[in-house]
């Protein structure tokens, strides 16, 4: 008697993706473009030679020599205090606007949305210079003061996703017993919503800081006298000469940056 034979698969929907055919391999591919400048960029922080497409050896001077480096320590210091001040205002602001979004009705809240994301789709080089237009027109200095209001403007949505999602995931029947028990609207705020919606409120706050930090062509073109940032000091790296000590400075920024992606995509996630 012959073994049953398996039943045929058949393809449609529920055919998982990494069945189709060079789905493996375009997948190696499109990982390997994305990740591999990286790898070289880490690799080659720790080369000995000057010339960073040659290597020579292992050393960790190039580390040595950007952290004594006063000009790289003044960039970081701006770059602290713009993604610093724009984080603080841009979470306030953001919660703010997370519980006005949700008294709102449903076209109104399309409509204030759409309005108070569209950061997240206007190309960033318009963004810049419609932002140094405006603070040309009104007089406002270019510096680490102009750069800290134009990220403020643009963390504000990068804040207000996690916020909003953690939002709208509380129960509405907690603020009714809440009511219900006599609280007010500034204590049922104090004690219930911002507590509920703290994992979103520093979710927020850390990917608007890195969003900040991160940011090279606002502070391009908004960098005063004494306002460079450090992606703008890196630029001006770049432009003289690509050594391992570019390499070592992009090398430290990649790794805060991944380690508070990380922790924001812990806090988001730890909410699900």
């Amino acid at each position: 008697m012959s073994a049953p034979s398996k039943p045929a698969r058949v393809k449609g929907t529920g055919e998982a993706l990494r069945d189709f055919p060079t789905f493996r391999l375009i997948s190696y591919l499109v990982f390997a473009f994305l990740y591999l400048p990286l790898v070289f960029v880490v690799a080659y922080s720790f080369n000995s030679n000057r010339v960073v497409t040659v290597w020579k050896g292992f050393t960790f001077d190039w580390y040595l020599n950007v952290l004594a480096n006063h000009d790289i320590q003044r960039a970081l210091a701006n770059s602290m205090r713009v993604a610093l001040v724009a984080t603080v205002v841009s979470v306030i602001i953001a919660t703010g606007l997370a519980i006005g979004l949700l008294r709102m009705h449903r076209a109104g809240r399309t409509f204030a949305w759409a309005l108070i994301g569209a950061p997240l789709i206007i190309p960033e080089i318009v963004f810049a210079i419609g932002t140094l237009a405006l603070f040309v027109q009104v007089k406002v200095p270019l510096g680490v003061n102009a750069i800290t209001l134009a990220h403020i403007a643009f963390c504000i949505p990068f804040a207000l996703l996690p916020i909003r999602a953690r939002l709208r995931g509380v129960d509405i029947a907690i603020y009714e017993a809440a009511a219900d028990l006599g609280a007010n609207e500034w204590v049922i705020f104090r004690r219930i919503t911002l507590p509920l919606l703290m994992p979103g409120v520093v979710a927020g706050a850390l990917l608007a800081f890195i969003i900040s930090l991160d940011d090279f062509i606002v502070s391009y073109f908004l960098a005063g006298p004494g306002g460079t940032t450090l992606p703008v000091y890196i630029f001006g790296m770049i432009r003289n000469a690509i050594t391992p000590g570019v390499n070592a400075l992009s090398t430290m920024l990649l790794a805060v940056s991944i380690l508070i992606v990380t922790i924001s995509y812990l806090l988001t996630r730890k909410k699900r």
